[in-house]
C-alpha cells in the first residue's frame, strides 16, 4: 500500500486549508438553519402591533394573562384546584410553543373569598397590568361583583364554575355548567331512576343556590313533585343540626344540597354524626356543590353514598383524561385530587388560545368574535364546543361518592346538552 507523504509545511497547509472548509461550510449550514428558525419564528409570532392595537401587555415574546381565585378564606378549599389547572395549562401551552409565538406570564391575585375585593383586583389586572385574559371566580357572588369591571374595561373572564345560568355575557366564556346541564337533567335522573318523589332544598346563602334551588324547585313542582323544605345558611357556617332535625322530621326522599365551600366539611360530618347513612339512601342526597376537591376536606367515610350531579369526575375513563390526571398529579403531587370546576378551569387557557389563534389576534373583540364554536376534542370531560352565548356544550354525569374520595361514575347523558341560561321553563 503506497501512503502519500508530504513535507511538515505542506501538511500543515492543507490541514488549515481543510479545517477552513469544514468551518466555512458549518457557518453555510449555521446561517441556514439560523435564516430557516428566523422565517419560522417571524409564521409564529406576528408582529406586536399587528396583534396588539388596544395596549394589552404583549410584548414580541410574552404575552400577560390574570389568575383570580380565593387562595385564602372559606372558599379556597374549592378554588385552590382552580388555580393549579390554570397553571398546569399555562406551562402546557408555553411549552407547546405559547400562543402566536408568545410565552404566557400571569398575575396572581387573591379574592380572599370576598366579593368587592374581586372587583378591585379585576380592575386591578385589567388598568394596570393590562392584561390579555382573566381566569377566575368560583362563586356567582364573586362573578356578578367582576362583571360590571370588566363591561368597563373591556375585558375577558374564562369562568370556571358550574352556576345558575340566568345571565349571558360578552365579556365572559363560562367553561362550567349553566342549570338546564345540571340542575335539571340531574333532578330528572334521581326522579327516572331513584323514583323520588319529595324533596329538602338547602343551600349556603347566596346568589347562586338560592337561584338554583328557585330553578330546582320550579321543576320538580312541574313535575307534580314536592319541595318539603327549605333552608339557607352563611357562608362558613359550622352548625348545621337544626336543620338536619329538620330533615329527620320530614322524611324527604332527596336531600337536595347546595352548601358550598368549607362549611360542607361541617355540614357532612354532622350528618354523618346524627345517624344519616347515605350508602342506604334513606334519604337520598344529590349535591351540585361537592367535587372530589371538597370530599379532600369532608373526608370520604362521611359523604360516602352520596351523588353529585357534575359534567367531569376524576375517574372518568378516557385517554384525554387519564393523560390529564397523570400530569396533574406530576406537577402537584401524586396524592392531590381533580374536581368538576378544576378540569373547567383547566379548559380556560386552552379555549383562549384557540380562540386568540382563529383571531391571529389578542384583541379582546377579535377573540371574543372568535370563539363561538372553538373545540376541544380531547378534552378531559371529552368534546367541547363553544355556543354563542359563550357557554359550553356538555354532558350530565352522575357520580356516587365512594370512601376513597373518588366518585363512580353511575350514568352519562348520551348526547351533548345545548346550553340554554335562559330557560322558558
Amino acid at each position: 500500500m503506497n501512503e502519500q507523504v508530504f513535507p511538515p509545511q505542506q501538511h500543515q497547509g492543507l490541514l488549515r486549508n481543510n479545517l477552513s472548509g469544514r468551518f466555512t461550510r458549518k457557518l453555510k449550514m449555521l446561517a441556514a438553519a439560523s435564516l430557516m428558525l428566523a422565517v419560522h419564528s417571524a409564521m409564529a409570532a406576528p408582529a406586536t402591533a399587528d396583534v396588539n392595537t388596544t395596549g394589552l401587555a404583549v410584548t414580541d415574546n410574552t404575552v400577560k394573562v390574570g389568575i383570580l381565585h380565593s387562595s385564602t378564606g372559606t372558599m379556597a378549599i374549592s378554588e385552590t384546584g382552580s388555580i393549579q389547572a390554570e397553571k398546569l395549562a399555562i406551562e402546557q401551552i408555553n411549552a407547546a410553543g405559547g400562543v402566536l409565538g408568545r410565552k404566557i406570564e400571569y398575575v396572581q391575585e387573591d379574592g380572599a373569598s370576598d366579593w368587592p375585593t374581586f372587583a378591585e383586583k379585576a380592575r386591578k389586572l385589567l388598568v394596570s397590568d393590562k392584561v390579555a385574559a382573566i381566569f377566575g371566580g368560583w362563586t356567582s357572588a364573586s362573578r356578578k361583583a367582576m362583571l360590571p369591571v370588566l363591561e368597563q374595561y373591556n375585558g375577558m373572564l374564562y369562568y370556571p364554575t358550574f352556576y345558575e345560568g340566568l345571565e349571558e355575557s360578552p365579556n365572559v366564556i363560562y367553561t362550567g355548567q349553566e342549570a338546564t346541564q345540571q340542575i335539571i337533567s340531574g333532578l330528572d335522573w334521581v326522579v327516572k331512576n331513584k323514583h323520588a318523589k319529595t324533596f329538602y332544598l338547602l343551600g349556603s346563602d347566596y346568589i347562586w343556590p338560592r337561584t338554583a334551588n328557585k330553578i330546582a324547585r320550579h321543576h320538580i313542582e312541574k313535575l307534580g313533585l314536592k319541595v318539603v323544605g327549605e333552608d339557607y345558611y352563611p357562608l362558613g357556617n359550622t352548625q348545621f343540626n337544626s336543620v338536619i332535625n329538620k330533615i329527620k322530621l320530614k322524611k324527604p326522599d332527596v336531600i337536595y344540597a347546595i352548601v358550598v365551600g368549607g362549611s360542607n366539611v361541617a355540614f357532612y360530618k354532622q350528618l354523618k354524626a346524627a345517624g344519616i347513612d347515605l350508602t342506604k339512601e334513606k334519604p337520598l342526597l344529590l349535591t351540585i356543590s361537592v367535587t372530589e376537591d371538597e370530599i379532600r376536606g369532608i373526608g370520604g367515610e362521611n359523604i360516602a353514598g352520596a351523588y353529585a350531579s357534575m359534567k367531569y369526575f376524576q375517574s372518568m375513563d378516557n385517554p384525554a383524561n387519564k393523560a390529564f390526571v397523570a400530569a396533574f398529579k406530576k406537577r402537584w403531587g401524586k396524592d392531590i385530587v381533580i374536581g368538576d370546576v378544576t378540569q373547567a378551569a383547566y379548559l380556560g387557557p386552552w379555549l383562549w388560545k384557540a380562540a386568540v389563534e382563529k383571531a391571529g389576534s389578542f384583541d379582546v373583540d377579535k377573540v371574543r368574535k372568535a370563539s363561538p364554536g372553538i373545540e376541544l376534542k380531547d378534552a378531559p370531560e371529552g368534546y367541547v364546543r363553544v355556543h354563542e352565548n359563550h357557554h359550553l356544550w356538555s354532558k350530565t354525569v352522575i357520580g356516587r361518592a365512594r370512601t376513597d374520595g373518588q366518585y363512580d361514575v353511575v350514568y352519562q347523558t348520551p348526547n351533548l346538552i345545548e346550553p340554554n341560561p335562559f330557560p322558558k321553563d
